[in-house]
């Protein structure tokens, strides 16, 4: 710990310094490529996301069996009674659930899958449980969330224009934002994770930590550069650089702060009680911060100092500093 302390003192010292504004573009390129190449396995190599039972709408059955080769058995019960073309997903919940899910199926029809798939783990038709979900609850959790997600980008754009006196750093602000969201609905696309109504919410959670650990970072930015354009030793973007690193073991700390319980929470709710709403939550939390912490240092105040540093008055004045060195 004495060491990591050391680090970070040397940090904001500037003794010791990493030269992230000098090497943005390689972090710009890498959110670009990361960006582009989930969502294009998302849309060309899963046709889109996989949306929840809760935004598509249909029937679903669940079981408790600890047979091994459980998805083959559901899938071939189902396909007894249904057209071999139908789709059916199954998923393991906890160490022995089963859910089944497929289209919107009339209640005659439903009853014979659920007979089918009795027979075909063995058990009483009565351990079967037989659901229907309809599609409009999640479309209007949906709604109600893009309208909060809406409601929120403005206030804060408007809270962060105020608070550091300029529109470019609430830009480069939501930005970040925007490159996070992408970036995490992109990664639950390309792996084929089930978009349910918690995972939103999920998103929604990330808006307020990346923007947290933004400000944090934008606050030292405005001690950092107040008055710069009359230093005789700094430039703009090399105080940029120095606020960055000195807050970049606060940002470390915070974040695998947030990941250790979120990761806790995934795995219980995964594996140990199978609860699907606390996997959905937290899956898109574990990736978000990770994502939202890299937006902050390599993103957001990268972007906010390209923003500024070729204004006149600071473009000026590190020409003088460079020209004395």
């Amino acid at each position: 710990m004495s060491r990591f302390a050391d680090f970070g003192n040397a940090l904001y010292s500037g003794e010791r310094s990493f030269d992230f504004l000098g090497r943005r573009k390689y972090g710009f390129i890498a959110s670009i490529v990361v960006a582009l190449l989930a969502v294009g396995i998302t849309f060309f190599g899963h046709n889109g996301f996989n949306f929840g039972i809760e935004f598509k709408g249909g029937s679903q059955f669940s079981l408790n069996t600890t047979v091994s080769n459980s998805e083959s058995i559901a899938q071939n019960a189902v396909h007894t009674v249904l057209p071999a073309t139908a789709q059916v997903n199954v998923a393991h919940i906890g160490t022995d659930g089963l859910r089944i899910q497929t289209e919107e199926l009339s209640a005659d029809t439903s009853e014979k899958v659920r007979q089918a798939i009795a027979a075909g783990f063995k058990v009483p038709g009565n351990q079967v449980a037989a659901s229907f979900v309809g599609a409009s609850w999640g479309q209007d959790v949906t709604g109600k969330a893009l309208s909060g997600l809406l409601w929120f980008i403005a206030l804060a754009a408007v809270a962060m224009a105020l608070y550091f006196r300029t529109l470019k750093m609430s830009a480069a602000a939501l930005i970040a934002l925007a490159h996070d969201l992408i970036i995490t609905a992109a990664v639950y696309g390309a792996f084929g994770f089930e978009v349910t109504p918690a995972a939103v919410i999920g998103f929604l959670t990330i808006l307020g930590y990346s923007l947290y650990d933004t400000v944090v970072v934008f606050d030292k930015i405005r001690e950092n550069t107040h008055e710069v354009e009359f230093s005789q030793t700094f430039t703009f973007a090399e105080r940029v650089n120095l606020a960055i690193n000195q807050t970049l073991v606060r940002s470390i700390n915070t974040s695998v702060v947030a990941v250790l319980p979120v990761a806790a929470i995934l795995f219980i709710g995964t594996l140990l009680l199978g609860a699907g709403t606390l996997r959905d939550i937290s899956l898109a939390l574990f990736i978000g911060i990770i994502v939202g912490t890299y937006s902050t240092i390599f993103v957001a105040a990268p972007i906010y100092s390209l923003f500024r540093e070729n204004e006149p008055k600071y473009a000026k004045a590190a020409a003088k500093v460079l020209a004395s060195r």
